[in-house]
């Protein structure tokens, strides 16, 4: 199933292309090995409330949510062997640089996955995903 992540208070999509780190291996795994992100993707790892960026070799956005999928923080241009955290965020989005300000992800909006090519959203991040008709 492919997700896109969408602003609420916008409605503009965020990322088309989101990769779910939902379990132990694939948050630690994260984006470990990897050269740079496209331009139009995202990583959500959940349940998650802190990152690093050791041994990456590209700076990321980092965007902290509550249960209820809001913003909480915003950790623009995290470079590497750095680390960011919101000690009461439950998911973390990882996008490429440049994205929350192109975006205008803002503290207190809310963001949505929304199943590709649908309009079914999940209920809320973090996850896990129940998918459910608008």
């Amino acid at each position: 199933m492919a997700w896109r992540l969408v602003n609420e208070r916008t409605g503009a999509t965020v990322a088309s292309d989101v990769e779910l780190a939902l379990d132990r291996p694939t948050r630690r795994r994260g984006l470990l090995g990897r050269a740079a992100m496209t331009p139009a993707s995202a990583m959500v790892l959940s349940p998650c409330w802190m990152v690093h960026t050791a041994f990456m070799q590209f700076a990321i956005d980092v965007v902290f949510v509550d249960r209820d999928g809001r913003v909480l923080r915003v950790a623009p241009d995290v470079q590497p062997w750095r680390a960011a955290m919101a000690m009461s965020g439950k998911t973390v989005i990882e996008l490429p640089a440049g994205t929350v300000a192109q975006c205008a992800v803002n503290v207190g909006d809310r963001v949505t996955l929304v199943e590709s090519g649908t309009q079914r959203t999940a209920p809320a991040l973090p996850l896990p995903l129940e998918v459910r008709a608008c």
